[in-house]
Order: C-alpha cells, then sequence, then structure tokens
C-alpha cells in the first residue's frame, strides 16, 4: 500500500527535519521515517472505519427513535437498508481489519461532532436518495460508500483539519491514502466474507529496503551531493536557494546514484512534483534544470550509467 511516491516524500520530510534539528542520531531519524510511514497505514485503517461509525451511529439512532414513548409509524418501521448495507457489514467483520483495530485501537469516538455532521450530510445527499431508490444488491450497497468517498469524505477541509490535529503527518497523506481506501473499497468481493484482503504496509520487501536505503544515502552523502548543487547553482548565493530545495535535490541524487534501475525521468519526476507541495511555486522548473546538469557530468565521469 505504502508506495515509492509515498516513501520517497516522507524520507524528504524526515531528512529535512533531521538537518533542521541537529541533534538526532540518524537511527533516531530511521525510527521517525518508520514511525511516520506506520502512522500512514494506521491512517488507512481510520479512513476504513469511518462506514463502521456511521452505520452504528445511524443504527443507534434508530433504536432510539423506536423506544421512543411515542413513536412514529415511521420511527417504529424505518427503512433499515442503509444500516443492513453487506459492504459494511462485511468490511467490520474482516479478520485482517478488525484484528488491526483491536490492536491499535482506532477510534473516532473522539471526533463524534464530526461524525454527526457527516452523517447528517449523507442522509441528506443526493448520493443516499439514489441508492435507497436503487435495486438492493451488494454492488450498490459498495457504490454507496465508494461514492461517498469520492464526493463527501475526501473532499471535505473539515476531515483534513481533523486529521492534521491528530498527527502532524495525516493531512499530507490524505490524497495519497484516500486512492489507496477507494482502490480497497473496489476490491471487496462480497465471496470473500471475512477472508477479504486488505492492503499491505509494503507491497513487498523491496519498498522496505528502498525506504531506508534512500533515507541512509541521503544523509551519508548530503556534504558531497549539496557540494555538486553547490557546483552547478553558482550565480545563486547557496544561503538564498530555498533549504527545502537543497533538501529534496540531495534526496534525489541519493536516489540517482544509489538505485541504477530506476529511471532518470523517473526520479526527476517525483521529485519535481514534491517541489510543488512542499516548496516554493518555482521551484520545480530550477529543480530538473540542477539535476539535469550534474547528472549529465555524473554520465560523463562514469559514475551513472542511465
Amino acid at each position: 500500500m505504502i508506495n515509492r511516491a509515498l516513501i520517497r516524500t516522507k524520507v524528504v520530510q524526515i531528512v529535512y527535519s533531521y538537518l533542521i534539528d541537529g541533534e538526532k542520531s540518524v537511527d533516531v531519524a530511521e525510527k521517525e521515517l518508520f514511525a511516520s510511514l506506520d502512522k500512514s497505514y494506521e491512517l488507512y485503517h481510520l479512513l476504513l472505519l469511518i462506514p463502521v461509525e456511521l452505520t452504528r451511529m445511524q443504527r443507534m439512532r434508530i433504536d432510539n427513535a423506536r423506544s421512543k414513548y411515542i413513536a412514529t409509524p415511521e420511527e417504529k418501521m424505518p427503512n433499515t437498508r442503509f444500516v443492513d448495507n453487506r459492504f459494511v457489514a462485511q468490511l467490520e467483520s474482516d479478520k485482517a481489519f478488525a484484528k488491526y483495530i483491536e490492536e491499535r485501537p482506532l477510534v473516532w469516538s473522539d471526533d463524534s461532532n464530526y461524525l454527526r455532521s457527516l452523517l447528517d450530510r449523507i442522509l441528506a445527499s443526493e448520493e443516499y436518495a439514489q441508492y435507497m431508490q436503487a435495486e438492493d444488491s451488494y454492488e450498490n450497497d459498495r457504490t454507496l460508500w465508494k461514492n461517498i468517498y469520492r464526493h463527501m469524505i475526501f473532499p471535505d477541509e473539515n476531515l483534513g483539519e481533523l486529521l492534521e490535529s491528530q498527527s502532524l503527518y495525516w493531512n499530507d497523506d490524505l490524497p495519497i491514502i484516500s486512492t489507496f481506501v477507494l482502490k480497497t473499497v473496489k476490491r471487496f468481493d462480497e465471496a470473500a466474507g471475512a477472508q477479504q484482503e486488505l492492503l499491505p504496509m509494503f507491497k513487498d520487501e523491496d519498498d522496505r529496503i528502498f525506504a531506508r536505503t534512500l533515507f541512509r544515502r541521503a544523509l551519508l552523502d548530503y556534504e558531497s551531493n549539496k557540494k555538486l548543487i553547490e557546483q552547478f547553482t553558482r550565480n545563486w548565493e547557496i544561503e538564498r536557494i530555498a533549504f527545502m530545495d537543497i533538501v529534496i535535490m540531495t534526496v534525489a541524487l541519493a536516489e540517482i546514484t544509489s538505485f541504477p534501475s530506476i529511471p532518470l525521468q523517473v526520479s526527476f519526476n517525483e521529485y519535481i512534483e514534491i517541489a510543488k507541495s512542499y516548496s516554493t511555486v518555482k521551484s520545480g522548473n530550477f529543480i530538473n534544470g540542477v539535476l539535469e546538469a550534474i547528472t549529465s557530468l555524473l554520465k560523463k565521469e562514469g559514475r551513472i550509467e542511465k
């Protein structure tokens, strides 16, 4: 689930923090890197928990309405299709999901105001109205939540602010983790029952090794890569270049020199994208130009063959 784009972003963040702090050891910073990646995986599960929590909340509302001394006919015999959603029931009973939630544990109870507001918006939405009129099927049950995630949960600025208040990493992680949540919903198969597989934290051991190696090389080679950057930015005083730009370029150079199988253009594109999110408006073009000049030199010197 944690792909290399997210790994690169996390490495840039932790290298930046390490260099600014100046007192951490490399081992401590590396633990922080993997703790940050672990928090991303935690966010994945927390977002998957939303349908379960909202279904419980609506079920409680229905039960409370039924138990009123003077209940209306509609309250006594409510339409329970929403709370009987088969996709949500499968997710809640999924063994891997339940095990992860139990071990953490993850809860939204402290954020019930957000959930109550979200539930009210869902019940008043066009997605909900169409669902209640559509054919009663597992596919429509799953599609409802795919649409709710896509159109109501992930675009919600309140969610980003709420997540940022709980973890420094989560608001930045939300755009990419949201794609993994949607992919997971799409993959759910009714036939899999409680054995439905969720996305693993790492696709394979190679990605875990990639994270550790990139981080270590970025720190170990920082001074030499910084000198290369200075060599190709002579018209600039190094102090005038955004520090984040320097960090992004040193991590990019660590990748370029340490992973011969990764094409240059892939590395360029990945770090230009990071610059768009974490540095200045002009950083992307600046970083691209400097990296192209440095890699041309490294090729001539035989230090890289790409």
